[in-house]
């Protein structure tokens, strides 16, 4: 039907679309103006390949960039203006690339935010984000803070997505909403609640449970009430060990989640897996060990190991194993630990690594991707057959594992994305 949909054909169109080629750009405003009209709808039935090495990616800011060049809507229109329009784009965006796993997702941080009342930046080809100079709670109000209404406008377009999502791919919906401590940084303020960590942790767990019980908990019940085999995917960066260090992670806001995984008759289809910076646990100990060598001191930390950080992040993300970019720890830690855990493994690709105006010098960036990325399919494989020899038999997603795109924008380099994505393609395929 679109012949571009032939890998890597979509990945050169916007190539030269992205190099100014008008060709390039009509061809693109003719597949995208048939996707809107649900001309090519049949092509987002659910047939991914169950064989082999999986590419998944979230790419909502692609889609901010093709509705904002193509169709000149702003940013608010653009993510709320339409949800079908929306869905389609998103799923024909994937297929372009050669992304086999047709994920839905969108700004989650901001929309959760915006779903309570928040004040919002909506700034000109950039997604949304809460603004900072007006937080809509308090040490003083936070309390006050009600349940969304369901049928309010981001609620709506929540289910409104999912069940054009469903509908056109047959697959089980995500709802995707921020997590206790990142939506707390987000209508709070980062620097309040910093602050409040270290001054005040009674209150930060006070506020957090606050949310899980007045906000999540709620809007999960509505969700799994419409959807009962659905998931629903929680954010965290802010809550990152990165972020807070890896006690408060674990203490206060990988806490949280656990509350909602404990205590409700859904809490096995929630899960976050976007904790980020595995590698403060070795910098905080390397650090303090320089002290203790130039001034000798009893040391009462109670810092985590690496093993100890991931299996805490394991209770949240129990069915594969996540490694980030931003982990930075060596990858061969986190595929010991999924096969220990009998479970497949994800492995990130940052925005960094693939973003036009990040790469000095293409072809060697072109040299390091292609042996990185033989590494990463080498490591999901080696998990797959280890885990499926030990009676792994689940053959859904997570397995057998993916290459998963932390950003993809309309300002990714696409030789790059060509590259990655016909390496899982081309190398991927598991032992029969």
């Amino acid at each position: 039907m679109i012949e571009e949909l032939h890998f890597p054909a979509g990945c050169h169109l916007f190539g030269r679309w992205q190099e100014g080629d008008l060709e390039a750009e009509k061809r693109l405003k003719e597949i995208f103006d048939g996707t809107i009209a649900g001309d090519y709808d049949e092509v987002f039935v659910n047939n991914e390949p169950k064989h082999g090495v999986q590419a998944s990616a979230s790419i909502n800011l692609f889609v901010l960039g093709v509705l904002s060049k193509f169709y000149g809507l702003n940013s608010a229109e653009a993510y709320k203006g339409d949800a079908k329009r929306y869905v389609r784009v998103s799923l024909m965006i994937r297929k372009l690339l050669g992304l086999p796993k047709l994920y839905i997702e969108w700004p989650v941080y901001a929309f959760t935010a915006e779903a309570l009342g928040a004040v919002m930046m909506y700034p000109e080809g950039a997604p949304p984000g809460t603004d900072p100079g007006i937080p809509l709670i308090n040490r003083d109000n936070w309390q006050d803070l009600c349940t969304p209404a369901m049928d309010g406008e981001i609620p709506k377009l929540f289910d409104d997505i999912l069940e054009c999502y469903q509908e056109l791919t047959g697959l089980e919906p995500v709802l995707h909403l921020t997590a206790p401590y990142s939506l707390a940084a987000d209508i709070y303020g980062q620097a309040e609640l910093v602050t409040a960590l270290s001054d005040e942790p009674e209150h930060v767990n006070e506020l957090l449970d606050h949310l899980v019980d007045v906000v999540l908990k709620p809007w999960a019940d509505h969700f799994f009430e419409k959807f009962p085999n659905g998931w629903l995917e929680l954010s965290d960066a802010s809550g990152s060990p990165f972020f807070i260090g890896p006690e408060k992670c674990r203490d206060m806001a990988i806490r949280s989640i656990r509350r909602l995984k404990d205590e409700n008759e859904w809490g096995a289809r929630v899960y976050d897996a976007n904790y980020r910076g595995d590698y403060v646990t070795q910098a905080v100990k390397s650090a303090r060990s320089s002290r203790r060598r130039s001034a000798p001191q009893k040391d009462h930390s109670t810092d985590l190991s690496f093993a100890e950080l991931c299996d805490i992040k394991q209770d949240v993300c129990t069915d594969y194993v996540m490694r980030l970019h931003d982990d930075r720890m060596p990858l061969h830690l986190y595929y010991d630990k999924a096969i220990e855990r009998n479970v497949p493994i994800f492995i990130g690709i940052g925005a960094s690594q693939i973003d036009r105006n990040s790469i000095a010098d293409l072809a060697l960036a072109k040299e390091e991707i292609t042996s990185l990325c033989a590494e990463y399919v080498d490591s999901i494989k080696t998990v797959a057959n280890a885990i499926a020899d030990n009676g792994y038999d689940v053959r859904v997603p997570p397995w057998p594992g993916a290459i998963y795109f932390e950003d993809v924008s309309a300002n990714t380099n696409m030789e790059i994305m060509e590259i990655i994505i016909g390496t899982a393609l081309n190398q991927g395929a598991l032992k029969a």
